[in-house]
């Protein structure tokens, strides 16, 4: 049975043909629900493509919202929960599918390229130290790998502590506030790094950057959620996800090019490359104050127009198709914060922390190798200019598989199945890289590393399946962060496996991250075969209940997000 997006079974939605657990929607049920029996029956053709299924957009008649009950139920929650889009919700408006269409690549156009960009910004200076170490930079400010080692994990451990804090921040504010505010501050300090002298000022620097960082992943997530149904969003993540590899390709260009600028005014390389690269991101920060609207229908602004990027229409297109997808969307404001008690609501959320825990351990094998490439190519040989290109072939492929993997998932609607070929695909590279004698050719070394760090970064279906199974916004925005911090605290793992004494090859190191790749495959499976448990267990309980209890336990069940005894956990 394939991991079916996490809905609630029962009365149709919009357009959203999801769903292949069949087995969770009773054959004669006529209650009350949030999602739709078209998501519940899968629709005609089982893992159709976007472009594949007329289904996947356009209005139907029959939606979640068909029923004036659950309509006017939903109104109600929209108006106490002061939802900002709540003007524009409309039970009975119809649109076609190709304005839908239309209308999803225009805000593609507004909304992810300028995340994608942002993203870029944030992924430069968390990369560009590895290039700058290429260049004698740990051995003039009185450096080795250990003191290196201690800083990232500095810099990790503060990412981790600004995640929720952050979040909570960004929840208040709005994203559109907070985002390009950190982003011009974390620019500013990234670009200081030039006039490192010592250890204390790296590990200052390391520290400030991580706070600065830490919520800029789950914020720039949950303001995604704003303009994308579920279903898009995961292919989105992909792309956005690409900005890692764009980063490491164009990066080591830019170093290639800049860290022979050494000599230049008394400066080394390396701090030509910060300052340089910090005027970049600063520029992206200061414009997307003016590029980043709230919401949907908050886009008018004296940068963007007085009518805004979407006219009425179009954001009633925007706004019905979300709600309609997961009407869960509209229970709070993009301005409110989440308080002591949701906070702790979404904490002890326990099902959700299998997903935490794969975020903690999935990401370690391939962390050290790809933060230390261009370390350990220069010290097999290579110069700076070769230790830098040589990068390029493995993001390349890094990318290439980021977006079949994706696609791959959301085409077979399979999540834990299709991210563990991520571990699978390290597993033969890091077993061959552990057996490789230390005479061999540096070259055959450096195609080992290549075909390890060109693994399918399965980061965007894990983000999209832990936003999924939060069904909730309150959830949502702190499980994105909750997840994250996870990842962050594998990273802080991942950051001292490498140790001086272990250079070059790292043969401990290796041996160390074949034994996590090993336990990852195994992770993936024991999560997928928990969730089926889990939503075994509620269709007992569901099943159990007539159509009319059914139909009052929609309408007046206290159970909210993926307590609700009609929720299923994608997987």
């Amino acid at each position: 049975m394939q991991g079916g997006p996490g809905v609630r079974v029962g009365k149709a939605a919009d357009s959203n043909p999801e769903i292949k657990e069949t087995s969770i929607v009773p054959n004669d049920t006529k209650h009350l629900s949030q999602t739709s029996k078209e998501e519940a029956l899968e629709g005609e053709s089982e893992g159709e493509s976007e472009g594949e299924s007329e289904r996947e957009y356009g209005s139907t008649e029959d939606h979640v919202f068909s029923d004036p009950a659950v309509a006017e139920h939903w109104r109600d929650v929209y108006e106490r929960a002061r939802y900002e889009n709540r003007h524009r919700f409309d039970p009975d408006f119809r649109w076609t599918a190709e304005e839908e269409r239309r209308l999803v690549r225009k805000v593609d156009f507004r909304i992810m390229v300028w995340a994608w960009l942002m993203f870029c910004a944030l992924d430069m200076h968390r990369r560009n130290i590895n290039r700058a170490i290429s260049d004698n930079m740990l051995a003039e400010i009185g450096m080795n790998t250990n003191d290196y080692n201690y800083g990232q994990t500095i810099f990790l451990a503060c990412f981790l502590a600004a995640e929720l804090p952050s979040g909570l921040v960004s929840k208040k504010l709005g994203a559109d506030v907070w985002i390009p505010t950190i982003m011009v501050s974390w620019s500013i300090v990234a670009g200081s790094q030039a006039f490192l002298k010592n250890r204390a000022g790296f590990y200052a620097i390391k520290a400030l950057l991580g706070l600065l960082m830490g919520g800029f992943i789950p914020d720039i997530v949950l303001w995604l959620t704003y303009f994308y149904k579920s279903r898009e969003l995961p292919l989105r993540l992909a792309w956005f996800w690409t900005a890692l590899s764009t980063v490491n390709i164009v990066g080591s260009l830019l170093a290639a090019g800049i860290l022979q600028m050494r000599g230049i005014n008394g400066w080394s390389g390396w701090q030509w490359l910060f300052l340089i690269e910090g005027l970049i991101t600063l520029l992206v920060g200061i414009f997307s104050w003016v590029l980043m609207p709230p919401g949907p229908t908050q886009t008018r602004h004296w940068f963007r127009g007085k009518d805004g990027w979407f006219s009425e229409r179009e954001e009633l297109i925007l706004v019905n198709r979300l709600l309609r997808d997961d009407p869960s969307k509209g229970d709070m404001n993009n301005r409110q914060a989440v308080g002591p008690t949701l906070l702790f609501k979404a904490v002890k959320d326990w099902e959700m922390w299998p997903l935490y825990i794969i975020g903690l351990t999935t990401y370690i094998p391939p962390a050290p190798p790809s933060n230390y490439l261009s370390y350990i190519l220069r010290q097999l040989g290579f110069s700076v200019f070769q230790a830098n290109l040589l990068a390029i072939p493995s993001q390349f492929l890094f990318a290439v598989n980021l977006l079949i993997v994706t696609w791959i998932s959301r085409r077979v609607d399979e999540r834990a199945v299709v991210s563990s070929s991520a571990n699978i695909w390290i597993f033969p590279w890091m077993l061959a890289l552990v057996l490789l004698p230390d005479g061999s050719s540096a070259w055959i070394r450096y195609a080992l590393l290549t075909g390890l760090l060109s693994y399918p970064y399965c980061h965007a279906i894990l983000v999209g399946w832990n936003a999924r199974n939060s069904n909730a916004v309150r959830t949502r925005a702190i499980s994105a962060a909750l997840y994250n911090m996870f990842v962050q605290s594998g990273n802080i793992i991942a950051s001292n496996i490498y140790r001086d004494d272990d250079q070059p090859l790292y043969h401990r190191g290796n041996r160390a991250l074949l034994g996590i790749t090993v336990f990852n495959i195994v992770l993936f499976y024991a999560v997928k075969a928990f969730y089926v448990w889990r939503n075994k267990l509620r269709d007992r309980k569901w099943n159990a209940m007539t159509p009319e209890e059914q139909e009052n336990y929609a309408l007046t069940t206290k159970d909210e997000g993926m307590q609700r005894l009609d929720f299923r956990f994608v997987h």
